[in-house]
């Protein structure tokens, strides 16, 4: 007998029991419900010691195949001990067609419930994941496929209405072949049902999450499994609306290599990440803590605590820590093209460098969920000092092979849709955002233009500017045309001490106006892009010093300063309403009228 199921590795789910077909060699007991001290691993068919196997949370030791959990089980491995309270919705079933295949549907049902112990192929409860409150739906793959009928459809959306009453975060792990095909179009509807209720509570701000688990199709993929704010996958997953033999028989077209699976998913930004199955209670514990402090729309947020590792002593209120300039007098005026090598330099700390030691339990999510993940652009969420944030920004690296693998921070369309999807994530269940921008502009390829790079760059504006949400942008590096731009709207936009900005960079400017490279140097004079001049003019709100002889002498010190910065620049904003926030940020930018006279006035009144 096998660890789980019947079946072999690669098979087709939903050419099996996807489409609801409820085939009954998917209704075998699991690992779990053999006397055998012994088990044959599905993927590699070694033999595998079962009590090693249920250490390893049904993973195969020697192949690291994932075998299928019961929701049981699942729910085992991911919530705290003693924690889960069973939802027992009364939910009658209905064979509202009277079907019958090979059997009556209604024995069908009848022997789905005796071989799992299952009233229906979910099964819904409240519990904690590392002590935070979470509703959870999770499916069983034993009864009928998972398949979507009526019942679970009812299941699901009232699970997702207890944590709409409840306002708790709310978890569905999927595992299915589609929808059912013996409740016809009533099956069908489940879909528009489940969706509404997502909706529901994307309106009301509460955090959902979907985690994939293998398989996951049809009706359940085109529905609630991807609808959540953040979409995780199982190692070895595989999601889709129809499965690979389907698409092949019904269209007759060659598959890619890997086509579907979790990795695949990720690859093309359909997923925010892959984990294996001893990772994941840890990655939704990040998420869960990071979004575990919702603001309710149009309601001021309560003050919150101070950062808890400033390298200097806390500021008065409203008063910047003393290594973020405000008075632009204060700043010697260096010539600017060293300071434009400078912040090229390829050991300085990157957004992700930064995101590990400036926030706490930082989880990157991925994708736009559109066309691809722009590796140029990186986002997700972490706490500042007990602070949830949304962070985002452009990626450069540290070696030409990482800078290439970055497309030299150079953002494509699908990398700003991916930051516009993190940042309507952060309005929903009110967390701040911040971004980092270092990039020479967005990228200029055939590509980009076909796909709408001026559009993705001019929609991300026009977002940012009405975010009802607390936003701070800093320059940490080259902050490069509409590509830096479109990560800079904020309620305060801040820029390190050997960082630039600018309409275009030195080398173009000088091949446009002056028609000779070697004129970049003056360009760069002319351009007016350090920090101190960009202070004077208003560009920006203050200028965070950096340690003796850059940020890359001394990665830890630069971070601690950009993290005491992002407080300085947060706190204010904190207490004050999304009307309040968006009515100031449309002040800051309807007030920008080109003139040196305005940017002095402003930092009269930061003074």
């Amino acid at each position: 007998m096998t660890v789980s199921s019947a079946r072999p590795h690669h098979a087709d789910p939903a050419d099996r029991a996807g489409a609801g077909r409820g085939s009954p060699a998917q209704n075998t007991g699991t690992d779990s419900d053999s006397d055998s001290d012994w088990a044959v691993c599905d993927a590699c068919h070694g033999v595998v010691y079962r009590t090693r196997l249920r250490r390893a949370l049904q993973v195969c030791p020697d192949c690291g195949h994932h075998h299928r959990l019961s929701a049981h089980e699942r729910l085992s491995t991911l919530l705290d001990p003693g924690s889960v309270r069973q939802l027992d919705f009364p939910v009658a079933a209905r064979d509202p067609l009277d079907f019958t295949d090979t059997q009556p549907y209604a024995e069908r049902l009848a022997r789905a419930r005796a071989a799992t112990g299952l009233d229906e192929a979910v099964l819904c409860a409240r519990g904690a994941l590392a002590g935070r409150p979470v509703v959870v739906a999770v499916m069983d793959f034993r009864f009928l496929g998972g398949s979507l009928g009526s019942a679970v459809g009812e299941l699901v959306t009232r699970a997702a209405e207890e944590a709409l009453r409840t306002r708790t975060p709310f978890l569905v792990v999927t595992a299915s072949g589609g929808a059912r095909m013996q409740e016809g179009a009533h099956s069908l509807m489940q879909m528009a049902k489940t969706g509404s209720a997502f909706a529901r509570l994307r309106a009301a701000g509460v955090f959902t999450v979907s985690l994939i688990t293998d398989p996951t199709y049809g009706g359940v993929a085109a529905s609630f499994a991807t609808l959540a704010d953040v979409i995780v996958a199982e190692s070895g997953t595989r999601l889709g609306f129809a499965g690979p033999r389907v698409i092949e028989q019904t269209i007759r077209q060659r598959l890619p290599e890997g086509f579907q699976t979790a990795e695949f998913l990720l690859e093309h930004g359909l997923v925010d990440g892959v984990y294996r199955r001893g990772a994941l209670r840890p990655a939704l514990a990040r998420l869960l803590a990071a979004a575990d402090r919702p603001a309710p729309a149009g309601t001021a947020r309560e003050p919150l605590p101070g950062p808890a590792r400033q390298p200097a002593p806390d500021p008065a209120p409203n008063e910047p820590p003393e290594y973020v300039v405000t008075d632009p007098a204060l700043l010697p005026d260096r010539a600017p093209w060293p300071v434009v090598k400078g912040s090229r330099e390829l050991e300085r700390p990157t957004v992700l460098d930064y995101a590990g030691r400036v926030l706490d339990g930082f989880e990157e999510l991925r994708g736009d969920r559109a066309s691809g993940d722009c590796a140029a652009m990186v986002g997700g969420i972490g706490t500042l000092d007990g602070v949830p944030v949304m962070l985002i920004g452009h990626q450069k690296g540290h070696t030409p092979a990482e800078l290439a693998a970055r497309n030299y921070a150079m953002a494509s369309p699908a990398g700003y849709r991916k930051a516009g999807r993190l940042m309507c994530l952060a309005a929903r269940i009110g967390l701040p955002v911040v971004t980092l921008i270092d990039t020479p502009g967005a990228h200029p390829g055939i590509e980009a233009e076909e796909n709408g790079q001026a559009f993705a760059i001019a929609e991300s504006l026009c977002l940012m500017s009405t975010l009802p949400v607390p936003v701070v942008a800093v320059v940490i590096g080259e902050g490069g045309s509409g590509g830096a731009l479109g990560l800079a709207v904020a309620d305060r936009v801040l820029i390190c001490e050997n960082a630039t900005y600018s309409v275009i960079s030195p080398e173009g400017c000088a091949a446009i106006l002056w028609q000779d490279p070697a004129a970049a140097p003056r360009a760069a004079d002319e351009l007016g892009l350090v920090p101190e001049r960009l202070l004077r003019h208003g560009i920006v709100d203050g200028v965070v010093r950096e340690p003796e002889g850059g940020a890359h002498t001394d990665p830890g010190l630069a971070a601690e300063r950009l993290r005491g910065a992002l407080w300085w620049a947060l706190r204010d904003s904190l207490a004050l309403s999304p009307d309040e926030l968006v009515a100031r940020r449309t002040r800051r930018y309807r007030d920008m009228d080109g003139s040196v006279r305005h940017g002095e006035a402003l930092c009269s009144a930061r003074s």
